[in-house]
Order: C-alpha cells, then structure tokens, then sequence
C-alpha cells in the first residue's frame, strides 16, 4: 500500500502545481500589463506637467508683457548701475536726486540688497545715455528753486 499512497500523493502534487500555475501565469500577465500601464500614464503625466509649466512661463511673461512690456523693458544690474554712477562721477545722493529717489536706496540697488522698481528702472536706463555735462546740468537745474510769482495784495 505504500506505493499507492506515495503516487496518489505525487498526482496530487502534479495537478495543484498544475493549477496553481495556471492561475500564477494569468495573475503575471495582468501584473506585467498593469505595469505597463503606470508607466505609460507616469509619462503622460511627466509630459502633462512640463507642458503645464511651460504654460504658466509663457503666461507669467503674457502678464508681464501685457504690464509693461517685458521684452523691451530694460535690464537692470547692481554692477552696472554702480559703474554707470562713478562713469558720470556722481555721488550716491547727487545720482539720488537725478533719480528722484533717497541715496539709501540707490546704495541698496548697487550693493544688490534691493532691485529698483519698474519706474526707476526706466529712469536708471534715461540716465545711462548721459554724459558729465549733461548730468551735472541738470543736477543744477532741479538744485535751483523755481521762482515765486508775487501775487498783488488788495
């Protein structure tokens, strides 16, 4: 009998790797399918948020454009500016005033601690084109009072 029982014990073997394989392989195709699928979707959605940054950078600088026109509004650098100052040989205070602004902050903007709004920029930029003379002429101009008119008296 112990024949008997050793093969029925192997067939029993033999059909439940049987089964238990061809449940395994149809499990695998959907594991490998699965997977073939995250990583399709991871891509899309790789390429999704590339191009939605792509988008917010190009709406970014529509809105910028659209406030003052970005592309051709001029560059500003500490350096430069502080080159351009000693160019004209103008104190901080004196280039202050051609400014229209304090002398802490035209120290600020060349030591790079601060960036000059729009406005000033465009002013740095209007100042870049002058000469000494220019400069000093109209440190002079905007130093001398306007005149009062005298009003008559009743």
């Amino acid at each position: 009998m112990p024949n008997i029982a050793a093969a029925l014990k192997a067939e029993i073997a033999r059909v439940a790797r049987k089964e238990i394989r061809s449940e395994v392989s149809s499990l695998t195709k959907a594991s490998t399918q699965n997977r073939k699928q995250i990583s399709a979707l991871r891509k899309k959605v790789a390429a999704l948020e590339t191009a939605l940054k792509r988008q917010a950078r190009g709406s970014s600088a529509q809105a910028v454009a659209e406030e003052g026109n970005a592309a051709a509004s001029p560059r500003f650098s500490a350096k430069g500016f502080a080159s351009n100052r000693r160019r004209l040989g103008l104190s901080a205070a004196a280039m202050a005033q051609l400014l229209g602004c304090s002398a802490l902050s035209v120290y600020k903007w060349e030591s790079g601690k601060t960036r000059p709004r729009p406005r000033q920029i465009e002013a740095i930029s209007a100042i870049r084109t002058l000469g000494r003379k220019e400069a000093q002429a109209r440190l002079e101009a905007a130093a001398t009072p306007p005149r009062r008119r005298r009003t008559k008296a009743a």
